[in-house]
């Protein structure tokens, strides 16, 4: 648990300030940033890195579920956060759109909203 009295929002929209200020089109520079380096490469790159770090994630996770601390998985979910928000970034998105999308969701079973997309995909099929 965190003991900040700061919403965690406020350190998301932080980091995607700085994420927006480290593209190369916003003077990031490749040479000296690893979200300039990893934007400048293209889509490939971090997309890469996300699969990646899903990898990991599932590996912590199935190490916690044999013992092993928890602290890995946070860790390993931060990086998959973390490459999430330069994807978002990439393509003009902020967490603010996940959040708006996690609260349209609110209230629905998981069931319920996976149905509403598969009728919307058929509908777009049509």
């Amino acid at each position: 648990m965190t003991t900040s009295s700061l919403a965690p929002t406020d350190a998301l929209d932080r980091l995607a300030q700085v994420i927006e200020s480290r593209k190369p089109a916003n003077g990031g520079n490749p040479d000296t940033s690893y979200v300039s380096r990893l934007l400048h490469k293209g889509p490939d790159a971090f997309l890469k890195k996300i699969g990646e770090e899903a990898t990991e994630v599932v590996l912590a996770a199935k190490d916690a579920d044999h013992g092993a601390s928890t602290q890995p998985l946070v860790g390993e979910v931060a990086d998959l956060w973390f490459h999430s928000m330069i994807a978002l970034a990439h393509y003009g998105l902020t967490p603010a759109d996940v959040v708006a999308e996690l609260v349209r969701r609110e209230g629905l079973s998981g069931l319920e909203e996976k149905a509403l997309r598969k009728a919307k995909d058929r509908a777009g099929e049509a």
